[in-house]
């Protein structure tokens, strides 16, 4: 703190002062940047999903629904 009775902050009390506003905004900023990697692997994950989504559905698997949807809730056929 002050060296000359607290009147007028000398050097060490001026950068004091300075120094938590610039903790703040480096702070602020990696908050920032924390968040901008967020969102960006959010759209990444989007993206991703919609592709998944869109994907045509394997000819082998629609045959496997098909034989599920013939044998029907009724069926007592006993084929494994």
């Amino acid at each position: 703190m002050a060296t000359n009775g607290g009147l007028v902050p000398d050097e060490n009390d001026k950068k004091a002062m300075i120094e938590p506003s610039q903790q703040r905004r480096r702070g602020a900023t990696a908050l920032d940047e924390a968040r901008l990697r967020q969102q960006a692997i959010g759209v990444k994950l989007r993206q991703m999903f919609d592709q998944v989504v869109n994907e045509p559905v394997p000819d082998e698997f629609l045959e496997i629904l098909r034989r599920a949807d013939n044998k029907g809730p009724g069926s007592t056929s006993g084929g494994a």
